[in-house]
């Protein structure tokens, strides 16, 4: 499971502008509506489901949120970077500023475990974070997230 697997350039947003976590998943919940061709509100009602189970603020300005839908037949991922960091009720409970929203069909089982890994491990990673928060270029935020994929190969 790579990041090219999940994402493309139309998923990447370099200065998504919300204030609040909600908004921040509103409006990613439309993109992902675009790209998916799912409805926005399934999308948002399942992230919102996901994050009253706990957050998905992982640490270190990062936030990972995901869900899965029936009616998708594959996996995506979105990520934004925020143009001011806002409070995800993170673990760490510091502001978050990356977002890489995960979505899995309800059958993907372990797929959807290997993705939000590899995500995972991408965004661990203290320089490929500095470098995503160094631009504020959708084509370069997607080079980077897909170039730390090769290399991780």
């Amino acid at each position: 499971m790579e990041i090219t697997d999940l994402i493309t350039t139309a998923g990447v947003v370099a200065n998504l502008r919300a204030t609040s976590k909600k908004q921040a998943l509103q409006d990613l919940a439309k993109l992902a509506a675009e790209i998916t061709g799912l409805h926005e509100r399934a999308i948002f009602d399942v992230l919102m489901e996901r994050e009253r189970l706990g957050t998905t603020g992982v640490g270190n300005g990062i936030a990972i949120p995901h869900g899965k839908l029936a009616s998708l037949d594959k996996l995506y991922g979105l990520f934004a970077r925020l143009e001011t960091p806002i409070d995800f009720q993170s673990i760490d409970e510091q502001p978050v500023d990356l977002i890489f929203l995960l979505l899995a069909p309800e059958s993907a089982g372990a797929d959807h475990l290997k993705a939000l890994a590899r995500v995972s491990r991408l965004l661990r990673d203290k320089q490929a974070c500095e470098k995503l928060r160094g631009t504020d270029n959708a084509d370069a935020l997607f080079a980077l997230l897909t170039e730390s994929s090769a290399q991780a190969a």
